[in-house]
């Protein structure tokens, strides 16, 4: 059975990394919930926006994917850029949607994880004060609407290029929100905080970067696997950004067929390439 992971949040969990950053990641057992379907992962994986891009989900999912070989992964994408915690409120659309999305995915898997990263939008006029009490309604009803209890959810912080520069500029208490995610994580039961500390943005000064959305996701495997707080980067987490590696059958149809849809090849040339893949 698959082993899914939910992800919800905002916009830097649906992912804004520019996808010519990084290269892809593909592997026939990493898998993501689309049409209702389990499809083999293709970034953009949270296709909240027209501008949704590389996301920290892919290399977690790689590098779970690595620690457990024989195994299929699935990821279950629910985040919404922009969302406030009001906004995920339980009684709320995105929260229901999500509810909907993971009810469906328990047909088909096993959801073995959570990952949340949200803050940005209650990074102002004090809204970090209630953090706490909305974030527990919210996981809390989670957990318990799904039989969640004993599964581990992991939570990013947020970076530290916040309230200078872009859209970021207006995220002036970062800082308190992070206190606020680290507090949640300390008093929760299988919950673990990642720091975002020394990650850096897009130009709009909000979003994280590709290279960045790689090492925070292998940070977040980090924690998901052992079980702890991620409180500083960790060391030769650039091996996030290494993704060679011989292509399966399977995927190098899939790659093909993307170039044949995408125009990047001709149909004599796709031929072609499908005689080199089937020749034993």
């Amino acid at each position: 059975m698959i082993k899914s992971f939910l992800m919800l949040g905002q916009s830097n969990m649906a992912g804004r990394g520019f996808l010519h950053e990084v290269d892809p990641i593909y592997h026939e057992k990493i898998k993501m919930l689309r049409n209702g379907q389990w499809q083999m992962m293709t970034e953009p994986i949270n296709y909240d926006r027209p501008v949704s891009g590389v996301s920290l989900a892919a290399s977690f999912a790689d590098a779970w994917s690595k620690a457990n070989p024989d195994e299929e992964i699935g990821l279950i994408p629910c985040a919404e850029g922009g969302s406030s915690l009001n906004d995920w409120h339980p009684e709320g659309i995105l929260f229901q949607h999500a509810l909907s999305e993971a009810r469906f995915a328990l047909r088909s898997s096993q959801i073995c994880g959570i990952l949340w990263h949200q803050g940005e939008s209650d990074s102002y006029r004090s809204l970090h004060e209630t953090y706490y009490e909305k974030l527990t309604l919210i996981i809390e009803t989670l957990r318990n609407e799904l039989n969640l209890d004993e599964v581990p959810l992991i939570i990013g912080g947020l970076g530290n290029f916040l309230g200078k520069t872009g859209f970021g500029q207006h995220a002036t208490e970062y800082r308190q929100v992070n206190e606020q995610l680290q507090h949640f994580a300390n008093q929760q039961q299988n919950c673990y905080f990642v720091t975002a500390a020394d990650l850096t943005a897009n130009p709009d000064g909000i979003h994280l970067d590709a290279v960045s959305q790689r090492k925070f996701g292998y940070r977040y495997f980090e924690a998901f696997s052992k079980k702890c707080h991620v409180l500083e980067p960790i060391p030769g987490e650039e091996q996030s950004l290494k993704v060679e590696r011989d292509y399966s059958k399977t995927e190098q149809i899939y790659l093909h067929s993307m170039d044949l849809a995408s125009g990047k090849i001709t149909y004599a040339e796709f031929e072609a390439q499908m005689m080199k893949v089937m020749q034993p």
